[in-house]
């Protein structure tokens, strides 16, 4: 077995999340060798999931986290939950067909729901507010916004999304930037950071053993036995699941050829007050950039406003002044609004936008590049993946034959590619 080289892409920045959770519990390090019947790597939404509903389920679990649970992208996102997959329905169906394409439709429905009951069943307090706004930047972009909104209640019975003219949408987001768009009340947003410590505690609490400051340092499957190393032991079991997203270094070379880690960056304003014009009805927004921007408030009134148009950052202060420039450019009166906290992070996509799992070795199964859309998916894959172990895989299949290929030039070269196809969309964006 060779040892794997983790590079932690550091995630520069004290997040507001971090700074609203209070004490965060701690769990200890992994000293010696341990053997289970499942080894997760990677303590984010995907892998405190899998541990929680296996460990209900009876399975001996261990999971270990290179960092402290919550540091990677699934403590440090936008909260957007979203509805369906990551590309839109009407997409999706041109792709694979309106039964495929609608089955995955409606499992992610389906995570939307479970994660909510999730967190109201263990009394996990997420902050959920109601609502989602997908505003057009461009005024060629509206009528396809008018014509997805009639498709979504007409031919996917989703009654929750509506179109907005110009007018409703500068009402509703507090800015005559965008030309219309779409209001979907059948989502929200959430404070992500407290869902990941309020299900790792459900995980412990149903006998997962959790370990942090753990890192693996590699992994192989050999004699029907799954060995997983890190610094100060060796965990052997029967399965793995490995769900790093971005943050996996060349731990295991097929996740890495498929899945890319991409920085994004967001800041939190002070509050805003109870009379600022700024989405008034708190819902969330995204826009139509390719290189999106997303915004909300937060149940205080302050603007968490995130985007990616941001390459080389070296601390938080840079982030600041990008950020407050993207801010102005939707809210002028803004210009000069203070910032408390600003943070990045990375987050993990794929070519196509949807998520990759894939077994890349025996009994062991990889998931992750969910490409912006893992608040809600990455949940509920661990929820699959738990329904795998114990023997019905066949939800977790409609991700598994997804095709996913991987991304052009190799290890040496696809950084540099996906930057300037980056810079072009961004460029494009503006035009």
């Amino acid at each position: 077995m060779t040892a794997a080289t983790y590079t932690s892409p550091i995630s520069p920045g004290y997040s507001w999340y971090e700074a609203t959770v209070g004490e965060r519990p701690e769990y200890p390090v992994l000293d010696g060798d341990v053997s289970a019947d499942v080894v997760i790597i990677g303590g984010g939404f995907t892998g405190l999931s899998a541990a929680t509903h296996l460990a209900k389920a009876g399975t001996n679990v261990v999971l270990i986290e290179a960092e402290r649970f919550g540091d990677g992208a699934s403590g440090r996102n936008g909260g957007q939950l979203g509805t369906g997959q990551r590309g839109s329905l009407d997409e999706l169906e041109a792709e694979l067909g309106w039964t495929r394409a609608k089955a995955l439709f409606d499992l992610a429905e389906e995570a939307k729901a479970h994660l909510l009951e999730f967190s109201e069943t263990n009394g996990i307090e997420i902050d959920f507010m109601p609502g989602q706004l997908s505003v057009a930047h461009k005024k060629r972009y509206v009528d396809d916004y008018r014509k997805y909104a009639d498709y979504m209640q007409e031919k996917a019975g989703y009654p929750h999304m509506t179109f907005m003219d110009a007018e409703e949408t500068a009402q509703r987001v507090g800015s005559r930037r965008y030309y219309g768009g779409t209001r979907d009340v059948g989502t929200g947003h959430i404070h992500p950071l407290k869902l990941v410590i309020g299900t790792a505690r459900v995980a412990a609490a149903a006998g997962a053993k959790l370990y942090e400051k753990t890192r693996s340092t590699g992994i192989i499957s050999q004699g029907g036995k799954v060995r997983v190393t890190t610094p100060r032991g060796t965990i052997t079991a029967d399965k793995a699941l490995i769900a790093v997203n971005a943050y996996g270094g060349d731990l295991e070379p097929e996740s890495a050829a498929h899945v890319m880690p991409i920085g994004s960056f967001i800041g939190a304003t002070v509050p805003l007050g109870s009379d600022s014009p700024v989405i008034p009805g708190g819902e969330s927004v995204d826009d139509s950039r390719f290189v999106v921007r997303y915004f909300r408030k937060s149940k205080d009134g302050r603007l968490l406003f995130g985007g990616r148009e941001i390459y080389t950052v070296d601390d938080p202060a840079d982030i600041s002044t990008h950020i407050r420039r993207q801010i102005a450019e939707v809210y002028p009166a803004l210009r000069d609004v203070e910032i408390t906290h600003s943070w990045g992070g990375f987050v993990g996509i794929t070519m196509p936008r949807k998520p990759f799992v894939r077994e890349v070795m025996p009994n062991v199964i990889s998931a992750g590049g969910y490409s912006g859309h893992g608040v809600m998916l990455s949940n509920f894959v661990g929820k699959l993946y738990a329904e795998t172990v114990a023997g019905n895989r066949d939800r977790l299949k409609l991700f598994e034959d997804l095709k996913i290929p991987p991304f052009p030039g190799g290890r040496r070269f696809r950084s540099p590619l996906l930057f300037l196809a980056l810079s072009w969309y961004a460029l494009r964006d503006r035009i």
